[in-house]
């Protein structure tokens, strides 16, 4: 899965920028994912770094950090990506230390991650989907229907209508999560292109 990174962005350009599709259409076409890297939306600052805030979570269910679950981590926690599990094993089978992770582990860890709140989980097209969630700024996605590019964003619009919202039932809000669902700009450029009838000479 690509995807890039937007900043603060409003809500008329949000609209402008994709047609809405629903995000269950052609569930069969495989996702492609590129890893990539940075913290193109900044960072928050937190008390306690990942390897030790997991190894805390583990320690409050009776569990130990091993070598497996700490490689992980180490991998994960390296750069900020949109990646599926599988696609981590991909990469992890890249470096020498990521060969001694077994499959199961990786299942079982990147559950783990997202119970300690390490790790976001979201569901395109019927797959988890991970990014982080610790130590990174709320945002959201535009999700492109027909390349799967995922393109974060923040929006204190949409942060204002939250609480907004939130305020009206007298609720006490902690996050949202938003995924539009859409075509990017090159695939609409790609499609235009295609049904653009030649020029007759």
């Amino acid at each position: 899965m690509r995807y890039l990174i937007c900043h603060h962005v409003s809500i008329e350009t949000i609209l402008a920028f994709i047609e809405t599709r629903p995000i269950d259409s052609e569930l069969g076409r495989k996702v492609r994912l590129v890893m990539s890297s940075g913290y193109s939306l900044g960072t928050v600052e937190v008390s306690s770094s990942p390897q030790e805030r997991f190894a805390d979570f583990l320690q409050s269910k009776g569990k130990r950090i091993t070598q497996q679950r700490r490689i992980l981590i180490d991998f994960v926690f390296k750069r900020h990506d949109h990646f599926d599990a599988e696609e981590l094993i991909l990469n992890l089978a890249q470096v020498p230390e990521g060969r001694k992770v077994s499959r199961p582990t990786v299942y079982r860890t990147l559950n783990e991650l997202v119970d300690s709140g390490l790790l976001r989980r979201m569901n395109l097209r019927g797959r988890a989907i991970y990014e982080h969630d610790y130590g990174y700024p709320q945002h959201d996605h535009l999700h492109c229907t027909m390349c799967d590019k995922l393109i974060e964003f923040q929006s204190k619009e949409l942060s204002d209508l939250r609480r907004a919202v939130a305020a009206e039932y007298d609720f006490r809000d902690s996050g949202h999560r938003l995924i539009i669902s859409g075509v990017c700009s090159d695939c609409s450029a790609t499609r235009h292109r295609r049904h653009t009838p030649l020029d007759l000479v």
